[in-house]
């Protein structure tokens, strides 16, 4: 069942319902909202979604699901619990770590490409920012054969702004860490007008120093959202129902280490 806090959260969030609308009643929005929870988790079809485990019927959840994500409930989720977590000092603003991560398309659609890393196959790459503790701020979907360092302004000012503390929300860590892969001079310039340092390794120098040991995290992170096997491999053909799910599952990983801080 639907963890009762976090469903506390959530609920303020869900768009109301038209006090006169046509058709059957929609089904609750609990209900719905547990079966959107177990398919990333088991990577089933919609169809196949069992009732027994109290949810919706597949289709009513997958229609709830496009209505949320339009109305931008996953993405103020996450906000909301960035800003809880910086409240209680568990956000490591001294650096943000990038890096991109191949996933499988299955049925392709928009945002995928054939895979430099999968024999040509039918791909997408998820290009993620988090903070120097793992915590993703944001997670970009594009085709598989999208080039890392296209993404990585795109991925700093797609921080959003977090509050819970004092002062003006903050959107910008200190430093940006990344691979070879990130490295371009005119990127380093903009990093710095953005009062965010570049520590990226250059092409044909060795590695920064320790940069690595730094920089692990974020492959945590890819590991911990690939967890979710409906992000290990992408089923759906329109990308802002696969985001849904990103938005979804950073938010799910920002809950855990919310509860643990608090337990």
């Amino acid at each position: 069942m639907v963890d009762d806090d976090l469903w506390a959260l959530i609920e303020p969030l869900l768009p109301p319902w038209p006090e006169r609308s046509p058709g059957p009643r929609p089904g609750p929005d609990r209900l719905c909202l547990q079966g959107i929870l177990y398919v990333p988790h088991n990577d089933i079809a919609w169809q196949l979604l069992p009732l027994e485990i109290g949810s919706a019927r597949g289709q009513t959840c997958r229609r709830r699901l496009d209505r949320w994500q339009k109305a931008g409930v996953f993405d103020r989720l996450h906000r909301i619990l960035l800003a809880e977590l910086n409240a209680a000092g568990e956000l490591d603003w001294s650096r943000a770590c990038v890096d991109g991560s191949h996933v499988r398309a299955k049925k392709g659609g928009a945002d995928t490409g054939p895979s430099p890393v999968d024999r040509r196959k039918t791909g997408s790459k998820h290009h993620l920012i988090c903070d120097g503790r793992g915590t993703p701020f944001k997670v970009i979907t594009t085709a598989a054969n999208v080039n890392d360092v296209t993404q990585t302004l795109a991925l700093v000012d797609g921080i959003p702004p977090v509050a819970g503390r004092p002062g003006r929300p903050r959107r910008r860590p200190e430093a940006l860490l990344g691979d070879k892969g990130y490295n371009s001079d005119p990127n380093r310039r903009a990093l710095r007008k953005r009062r965010t340092l570049p520590v990226i390794s250059r092409r044909g120098a060795p590695n920064i120093e320790g940069l690595g040991k730094l920089r692990y995290v974020v492959e945590q992170t890819f590991a911990l959202l690939h967890q979710f096997k409906r992000l290990a491999v992408r089923w759906e053909r329109r990308t802002e129902l696969h985001d849904a799910f990103v938005s979804l599952a950073c938010s799910l990983i920002c809950w855990r280490r919310l509860k643990k801080h608090d337990s």
